[in-house]
Parts: structure tokens; C-alpha cells; sequence
């Protein structure tokens, strides 16, 4: 069940690897630094969208009371405002669900 299960993902993700492929023997000689960050982005996108349809979604912490369920405190800063203290200041590292199980915790930075 389990092979069959990453089987189906990583057929999802193959056609993501194929435009990396593409991409890096396109950008060779290339001098356009505006059009190798547009392709970039298209294939960020395009992995973003894969992996959503196969149930992983990130999910967004800054501002947020701290969550210890989902969130890892990385580091305690002074609270740049009142309305700060005890919530996310800064998020270095996005957390993921797949499903509704937190895959990876969002690492934060939080105030107090």
C-alpha cells in the first residue's frame, strides 16, 4: 500500500522534474536573468499545484498566537508591538499538512 502510494506521487512529480531538466539545459547560455526567474517560477508553481492535488497544503503562522501543535519556536525576540507578544513575528521555514496530520512544523520566531 505503501509503494503504491509513493508510486502514484512520484508519477505526479516526474513531469515537475522533466521541466527542471529542461530548464537547466535551456538556461546554459543564457543572459536573460528575468526570463530564467519567470521559468523558475513556473515550475515552483507547477510543484506547488502537484503536490496540492495529492493533499499537501502549507499553511501561514505569521501573526497567529503561537501553536506548539503545529509550530516549532526557533528563537524568542522582544515583541516588536504589545499586540505581538505571544504570537508569531516571523515564520523562517513554511509548515505542512497532508491531510489534516501536520507533516512539518513551521519553525517561527516568536514575541514576548
Amino acid at each position: 500500500l505503501f509503494r503504491s502510494a509513493n508510486e502514484e506521487v512520484l508519477k505526479a512529480i516526474l513531469p515537475v522534474i522533466d521541466d527542471f531538466e529542461r530548464a537547466i539545459k535551456a538556461n546554459e547560455n543564457v543572459s536573460d536573468v528575468e526570463a530564467v526567474k519567470a521559468g523558475l517560477t513556473m515550475i515552483c508553481n507547477k510543484l506547488k499545484t502537484t503536490t496540492q492535488h495529492k493533499g499537501l497544503t502549507p499553511f501561514d503562522c505569521k501573526g497567529e498566537v503561537f501553536n506548539a501543535d503545529i509550530m516549532e519556536a526557533i528563537t524568542h525576540i522582544p515583541a516588536p508591538s504589545e499586540d505581538l507578544k505571544g504570537k508569531v513575528v516571523d515564520e523562517i521555514e513554511k509548515g505542512y499538512k497532508l491531510g489534516d496530520k501536520v507533516i512539518r512544523f513551521a519553525k517561527v520566531v516568536v514575541g514576548q
